[in-house]
């Protein structure tokens, strides 16, 4: 009883404080637009201490640390401190932050901050006086926006894109993959640049060594595997993810991209039936078990480390082991796809594949106390030199445009890759959260399906294929309007 009103108490000063970027009548859209200017007055709380929840990955590689001893070395004049909040960076702020146990800054993907924005648990920000504003594509903002009443509102600050890359060894290649494995001669193996010859030249290594694996990732994991639907015409929700009565994952021949997860499924072990080999894929590309795998690009620097304390425990001396590990890991982007689905015909017309991503970056928690001390951290954070620094310690592709252009490569090609709509963003709406459950039972069923006897298998053809993914859109369909 006392946790109920606390809450109604709690809940009734929100309300006469903060309209929040959820409103309900055009009377509360008017307080809500003022909200910005009203806290965020540019006056910096001084003595203050901001909690900061950062990535896990940013604290573990040291970027964090490096990150607020700048900013503390800048406004230590004011007598403003960042500290790490020392918190499980998958802190649920909603049922958290009304008990005064949060943080003050948080950095999270855009489809779990907007939750927080739709429950007014975080700011709406003035970013049009950030230092990042102008640099940063529409795309990115985009997924940190919500509108009410014609209204638009601003709630998280990008910092980078995330989707997947394709990581391999190139020390795996065969020796005579120039002769072999390259025919349009372009000095990039083949099995790289498609999907037919990935699923061959893996095909290949397990048959030559049963211990021994080529592509290998776990189709359980629904970030990764739907980017396989999408290619082909499926996606989550309908009017630009926001209609949530129209479910798109068997939308168009999205049957097709689960028939080439099944393929790939074929050349690979049971471990790809649950998040086993999301787990150990940095110490099995690392000891030469798999040849390459699907991460996100801050994971490059586990990678890289892995592989150096590997060839340190062959007898490598350290600078050599980095060198080595610096020319033999490539994290590139995915290879393409056959437009007919098949992974076994022979000079196929070739389609982009498309993603699953999202925008990582920071929000504002509605129950700190220092708002605008927490503005100046997040404007701090994302200024061009401190994520060209997290750019070399973690390996991410920048927001920036700015810093993209000039790091150029990957980071450029996938902030191009968004714009061009082939890294499709997670919902910024808080039924994206029924997707998870409906979508592993799927793929783990579709994953299973592969080690079956052929008399016992469930997905024996295309139309099986789109029974099983319309099946998983009733399934999220169900979960998102019983909940309601």
């Amino acid at each position: 009883m006392k946790r109920k009103i606390a809450l109604a108490l709690i809940g009734m000063m929100t309300l006469t404080t903060f309209a929040g970027c959820k409103s309900e009548s055009k009377e509360a859209t008017k307080e809500a637009a003022s909200t910005t200017n009203t806290i965020f007055t540019g006056e910096l709380e001084e003595n203050v201490t901001i909690q900061v929840l950062e990535n896990d990955t940013a604290i573990s590689k040291g970027y964090f640390d490096e990150l607020i001893k700048a900013f503390n070395k800048e406004y230590g004049k004011y007598g403003i401190t960042a500290v790490d909040a020392n918190m499980d960076q998958y802190l649920d702020l909603a049922n958290d932050g009304p008990y005064g146990y949060g943080p003050d800054v948080l950095y999270q993907a855009n489809d779990v901050i907007m939750q927080y924005a739709e429950g007014k648990h975080i700011y709406p920000l003035p970013v049009e006086q950030l230092d990042c504003y102008s640099q940063i594509p529409e795309a990115a903002w985009k997924a940190y926006q919500v509108d009410v009443d014609g209204n638009t509102y601003t709630c998280g600050v990008p910092v980078n894109v995330q989707a997947p890359m394709l990581y391999y060894r190139t020390d795996l290649l065969p020796e005579d993959w120039k002769s072999n494995w390259d025919d349009n001669k372009n000095d990039v193996p083949d099995m790289v640049e498609n999907w037919n010859d990935m699923y061959a030249y893996s095909k290949e290594i397990h048959e030559a060594n049963p211990d021994k694996y080529g592509y290998m990732k776990s189709l359980y994991d629904v970030y990764f595997s739907s980017g396989f639907l999408f290619s082909y015409g499926g996606y989550i929700f309908g009017d630009n993810n926001t209609d949530t009565n129209d479910i798109g994952f068997a939308a168009g021949d999205a049957n097709k991209g689960a028939w080439v997860l099944s393929q790939l499924a074929s050349n690979m072990n049971e471990d790809c039936i649950d998040d086993t080999i999301t787990t150990n894929a940095y110490s099995k590309l690392a000891d030469g078990t798999y040849f390459a795998t699907l991460s996100t690009p801050d994971t490059y620097t586990t990678f890289y480390d892995s592989l150096v304390e590997e060839y340190e425990n062959d007898g490598m001396a350290e600078d050599e082991a980095k060198e080595k590990a610096t020319e033999n890991l490539v994290m590139t982007a995915l290879p393409k796809l056959p437009e007919s689905g098949d992974l076994s015909e022979e000079n196929p017309s070739l389609i982009d594949t498309k993603t699953m991503g999202g925008v990582n970056g920071y929000a504002i928690s509605s129950y700190t106390k220092c708002p605008n001390a927490c503005l100046a951290f997040v404007d701090f954070a994302t200024n061009y030199e401190m994520i060209k620094l997290r750019n070399e310690k973690l390996g991410i592709a920048p927001a920036r445009e700015d810093v993209a252009e000039e790091l150029g490569g990957l980071s450029k090609q996938m902030y191009e890759n968004l714009e061009k709509g082939n890294v499709v963003l997670m919902p910024s709406i808080k039924e994206v959260g029924q997707i998870w459950t409906p979508g592993q039972t799927f793929f783990t069923d579709l994953a299973k399906d592969s080690f079956r006897p052929d008399s016992e298998k469930k997905f024996k053809d295309l139309d099986a294929l789109k029974a099983g993914l319309e099946d998983m859109c009733n399934q999220i369909s169900d979960a998102i309007h019983t909940l309601e």
